[in-house]
């Protein structure tokens, strides 16, 4: 079996590696190591977990051992899709060179500018960077990448979820084109693979584990939920999350529990502290020192629950973490496999429970599909019953401010319809309003006829019959027979007893007419 001190790295790296408690490299650290000792760009491809970091930063600790950084020049660069895993390569940094004389900056946001530039004028040998604070560190004009030796993009396939792929192809472009590259990823999509073809020259592919699998120690289950009605959905599937929490026991020392939005990680987290458990939310909206806080709680230790979107998904090198929770079925497949891949690290068993909804079976037979086997089924430990509203005072506060703004956005559409029903009805109320729009010209019509007297000497009895002997139309609707402006002195009468002459008269008579 390979041991650390086959691998030719620096006598200070493999001390600092001893006194880390290491001595067996991972396969991918076994397989890329030697490759990136001798200068060639290495292409790694295994799930989470299995060590990668150290499969970059020891080989690179040992190439800068000797040289010296200059001011706005770093020697080397890593990047990183979050801040989370940026701080965590730092940390990582930091223990393996501690006997070598490096220095290292950290450019992620939510820190000052002016802090960050003060470490690159004095000059860096290590540059750890989050694609989008790099580049605004560039465009001022503070930073230069032509000094670049080594290059690493870390969770290429996160940087390719979060966007940042033309970000990457321009730094490339700013960057020697003798570096040398070292590029990881756990899953590789088409585009990366076009990335990997383009700004890799004959790489050293190192695939220690078939593409988007889990690893054989997690134990993985999914509990399907139907709620009991649809406005009770979400309550009742915060009730299901803590009676799997409590049916693990003692099992379940600590856990993260994933959500696909950042307003349920916030709610249920207020809903688990609310019931008494350990928990604090961590996702892209809350403060870096917030964020930084959180995570340091769980590692170690004081904060048992983390629920987290998916910016924690990778990153979060805890070896520790007994489960995973999947409140939300992920809607990429590849998700699921870095979310259950916080667990079960180092070697360790672990846990990873989904819940799935009847809308969620799509992605679950996609996520099935990509790791090539079916989730097994669990029993879901509710017997049935319904759940007390539960609903945090936000989410209700929240559900009531949304009510009047789906009402204004129909606009003016079923306006007075919803008039009509609040209006009294009352005898004087003109009939037109307490009837449909589509009858008004008919009452018009009839209005009048019902309300005027009956004159004394009606005079179209008389000419009634004249005026269909010659094809003339008759008078409706308030005209008179003089014209269909209405300028005569007759007024409408109704036909009540008097019949039309032209009624009267057979069709043939009036054909013949």
């Amino acid at each position: 079996m390979t041991q650390f001190s086959d691998l030719n790295l620096d006598p200070k790296v493999l001390k600092a590696v001893a006194e880390a408690g290491y001595e067996t490299p991972t396969p991918i650290q076994a397989g890329a190591i030697p490759p990136a000792l001798e200068g060639r760009d290495v292409l790694g491809i295994a799930q989470t977990g299995t060590g990668k970091t150290a499969s970059f930063v020891l080989p690179m600790i040992t190439l800068l051992a000797k040289g010296r950084a200059r001011a706005r020049m770093p020697r080397s660069l890593v990047l990183c899709p979050t801040r989370e895993l940026a701080a965590q390569v730092a940390e990582n940094f930091d223990a393996y060179a501690k006997y070598v004389k490096l220095t290292k900056a950290l450019l992620i946001g939510g820190v000052s500018f002016k802090e960050q530039d003060r470490l690159i004028d004095r000059g860096v040998d290590v540059l750890i960077a989050t694609p989008g604070r790099l580049l605004d560190h560039f465009e001022r004009g503070k930073l230069l990448l032509t000094g670049v030796q080594i290059m690493v993009v870390d969770e290429a396939d996160r940087m390719l979820d979060m966007g940042f792929i033309p970000d990457i192809e321009r730094i490339f472009s700013l960057t020697p084109f003798t570096r040398q590259t070292l590029f990881f990823s756990a899953t590789m999509a088409p585009e990366i693979e076009r990335i990997t073809n383009t700004f890799l020259s004959a790489p050293a592919r190192i695939e220690v584990a078939r593409q988007a699998t889990a690893a054989e120690n997690i134990e993985q289950m999914v509990v399907k939920f139907r709620p009991s009605r649809k406005d009770r959905a979400a309550s009742e599937k915060r009730r299901l999350l803590r009676a799997l929490i409590d049916a693990e026991g003692e099992k379940c020392t600590n856990a993260i529990i994933f959500c696909n939005r950042k307003t349920d990680v916030d709610i249920v987290a207020k809903s688990l502290k609310k019931h008494g458990y350990d928990a604090a939310p961590i996702h892209g909206d809350l403060d870096q020192s917030q964020r930084t806080r959180t995570l340091e709680g769980f590692r170690e230790g004081s904060l048992r629950f983390l629920v987290a979107s998916d910016v924690a998904a990778r990153g979060l090198d805890v070896p520790s973490v007994s489960h995973v929770f999947n409140f939300d079925v992920p809607g990429h497949a590849e998700d699921y496999v870095h979310r259950i891949g916080r667990t079960g690290r180092a070697g360790r068993e672990g846990k990873a429970i989904m819940i799935c909804e009847p809308r969620d079976e799509k992605n679950l037979d996609a996520i099935e599909r990509l790791i090539g086997k079916e989730i097994p089924r669990g029993e879901n430990p509710l017997t049935g019953g319904s759940e007390p509203d539960e609903t945090p005072a936000e989410e209700r506060e929240a559900r009531q401010e949304e009510k009047p703004r789906r009402k204004r956005s129909r606009g003016t559409r079923g306006k007075p319809r919803d008039e009509a029903k609040a209006r009294p009805t009352s005898p004087s109320a003109p009939a037109e309003e307490e009837k449909p729009r589509k009858a008004a010209p008919a009452e018009a019509e009839q209005a009048p006829a019902a309300e005027a007297p009956e004159p004394a000497e009606p005079p179209q009895e008389a000419e009634a019959p004249r005026a269909a002997e010659k094809g003339a139309r008759p008078a409706r609707g308030g005209r008179s027979g003089k014209g269909r402006k209405g300028k005569g002195d007759d007024k409408v009468v109704g036909m009540g007893d008097h019949l039309p002459g032209f009624i009267a008269k057979s069709f043939d008579e009036r054909r013949a007419g």
